[in-house]
């Protein structure tokens, strides 16, 4: 399955906090809605530098569905 990071940001425009999303859903892994228009990131840049701070919940649910 295919996963992609997107980014949460706060109304000024701060990164609040990066998110995963499975394939084309329509909502990040931890059950909110999916930003629009923001800037996503491959899965494979899970757990580097480039996508913190993290969501715990899509990262944990993450963690468990890839291997």
């Amino acid at each position: 399955m295919r996963h992609r990071i997107v980014a949460e940001r706060l109304p000024d425009g701060t990164l609040k906090e990066w998110h995963m999303v499975r394939g084309d859903e329509e909502q990040v892994m931890c059950g909110r809605g999916l930003p629009e228009g923001t800037e996503e990131l491959p899965d494979d840049a899970w757990g580097t530098d480039r996508a913190r701070p993290f969501c715990h919940t899509c990262g944990a649910l993450y963690l468990r569905e890839v291997p």
